[in-house]
């Protein structure tokens, strides 16, 4: 079973690694979610796992491509997913992560992932990484050439319940070596969202998994945060629209007090 991750319409752009949509969306925002298919296509096929394994949260990030849809297109944004399973390549990690082709992810062993050799791991890396990180940074540059400041937000979710331990925050704020952006997002939740938020939760910078804002938005000095959503609260369409709904506010409300602070 595979998400269908097929560009809506011809405002967009597709290729083996990432879906583009609405590139030319004029918000502020630009949305981001690396983790957004189960898809394993040739010619990587299946890396061994069984029909279960390739649907499991291991393979991505289930309901965060519906809630990254749904907050670009409230927040009048582009939108950029990946296009494959993260176990073929996780896009929000480096070239040289042991992460980036995992060969064991929480209780699963991946076989195809066992043994890659130098050169299988750089074809993975030049089919997928490359042209997804070289799109965004393209995007992320005719914004600025425009003499606009493009503001990145990753979108992910999490499981409930991971090595057995319950996992009791709902909604993860998380930043990469700028905070600002992060704390206005946690604040105005807190205030507004009624779900049980945390900084820096269940991972962190720490956890390695920032890549994405370190690579793309840190050396810019560009606002930005990744949203990490429990995936029991995304669980269907509707759910994913009803966050969607919840969060756009925050994230429109957290950039205007961001600005405000720096305009003092």
């Amino acid at each position: 079973m595979t998400e269908n991750v097929t560009p809506p319409d011809h405002r967009s752009e597709a290729t083996a690694a990432y879906v583009l949509e609405n590139p030319a969306a004029p918000g502020p925002f630009v949305v981001i979610c690396e983790h957004a298919s189960n898809a394993f296509p040739a010619p990587w096929g299946d890396l061994g796992l069984d029909a279960a394994a390739q649907c499991a949260h291991i393979a991505w990030d289930p309901g965060a491509l519906g809630l990254a849809r749904g907050l670009a297109k409230a927040l009048q944004a582009p939108l950029i997913a990946g296009a494959v399973s993260r176990l073929v390549y996780d896009l929000n990690r480096p070239p040289h992560s042991p992460g980036a082709m995992a060969a064991k992810s929480e209780i699963y062993s991946v076989p195809g992932n066992a043994a890659l050799t130098p050169k299988a791991r750089a074809a993975r890396t030049e089919a997928l990484y490359v042209p997804f990180h070289a799109r965004l940074r393209a995007l992320i540059a005719e914004r600025l050439a425009r003499g606009e400041r493009p503001v990145l937000v990753t979108v992910h979710s999490f499981t409930p319940v991971y090595n057995g331990q319950h996992r009791a925050v709902e909604f993860g704020v998380i930043h990469d070596a700028d905070p600002r952006l992060a704390q206005a997002v946690q604040t105005e939740a807190e205030a507004r969202s009624g779900l049980l938020t945390q900084l820096n939760a269940p991972y962190s910078a720490a956890d390695e998994v920032t890549h994405t804002l370190a690579l793309q938005a840190t050396p810019m000095g560009l606002a930005n945060v990744m949203l990490e959503i429990r995936n029991d609260l995304i669980d269907s369409p509707e759910a994913e629209a009803a966050m969607a709904a919840r969060l756009a506010p925050i994230l429109r409300a957290a950039l205007h007090d961001l600005t405000a602070q720096e305009a003092r």
